[in-house]
């Protein structure tokens, strides 16, 4: 698969940690996506794509594309025989400069582009995307686009602000601290959370943490869970497996199972670091 990204210019690098172009044949017909504290909005430009975001939810068919606010859960994401796509993977609070909607609205909820910036500006940006001369100008289309849709968000600074106290302390913070320093009520800034975030501030330190662990496991070596989950500062190891089966849908043994495969059958792949074979 061909992957080409690249960081926005100011205001919209900090809102957005890339822009990203990705053309060709997926390595598994479907793949699991477990919640990371980022989000996602993509603008396609091939076959459709399919998402199922959890067990016992039906498929859903994205043919302009699609948008996810921050997930708690894992999304299984069913790929044509060739994909092509541009796209942006937010900050947790960034999609909420862009959405005519709060946050919390698209919680494990994926939406078309359409719904979001309507058919007929989608359907053009599509047109334009289509017809670029490359990757860059691709980007810089997308980019474009962004910044003419940037629009002022109530409550943005806090939210930034104390999502990156969590992120630096790897979710290993107290909630009630945070509402402290940053002097408002604890139910204030849930609330401010829940519209821009989608997900409460207890929430995103969950995923904050339970990310920074998974990300701190190397697949093809040996692996001590009661170590990892102490050193994580889960209570206990079951605490640890109960987060995994919650955020993955797999228990940690069957997870590293599946890493492995991909490390064996695609190594060094692009999509290898987060993505989970499903088929």
């Amino acid at each position: 698969m061909k992957y080409v990204s690249r960081v926005p210019r100011p205001p919209l690098d900090g809102l957005i940690d890339d822009l990203y172009y990705l053309e060709g044949a997926s390595p598994y017909a479907r793949l699991t996506l477990p919640p990371t504290p980022s989000a996602l909005l993509v603008v396609n430009l091939g076959a459709p794509f399919r998402i199922r975001a959890g067990t016992g939810i039906e498929t859903a068919e994205y043919a302009d594309g699609c948008v996810v606010t921050m997930p708690t859960r894992a999304f299984e994401f069913g790929y044509p025989p060739e994909t092509r796509s541009v796209g942006v993977h937010f900050k947790p609070w960034g999609p909420a400069s862009f959405l005519p909607m709060p946050a919390a609205e698209l919680c494990d909820r994926p939406v078309t582009v359409e719904q979001v910036w309507g058919r007929p500006a989608v359907a053009e940006l599509r047109d334009r995307l289509a017809t670029a001369a490359g990757p860059q100008e691709m980007l810089t289309l997308l980019e474009e686009e962004l910044m003419r849709r940037l629009r002022e968000t109530a409550g943005l600074g806090l939210v930034r602000r104390t999502s990156g106290v969590i992120s630096a302390a790897g979710g290993a913070v107290a909630i009630g601290d945070l509402s402290v320093a940053a002097g408002v009520s604890s139910t204030h800034l849930a609330q401010r959370f829940k519209e821009i975030v989608g997900v409460t501030p207890k929430r995103l330190a969950r995923i904050h943490r339970f990310t920074a662990t998974v990300f701190g496991i190397d697949p093809a070596g040996p692996i001590d869970w009661g170590d990892l989950a102490a050193g994580a500062g889960y209570f206990d190891q079951a605490h640890f497996g109960h987060d995994f089966r919650a955020f993955t849908g797999l228990t940690p043994t069957r997870y590293i199972e599946v890493r492995r495969r991909f490390l064996r059958e695609h190594p060094g792949h692009v999509l290898d670091s987060w993505p989970l074979p499903a088929d």
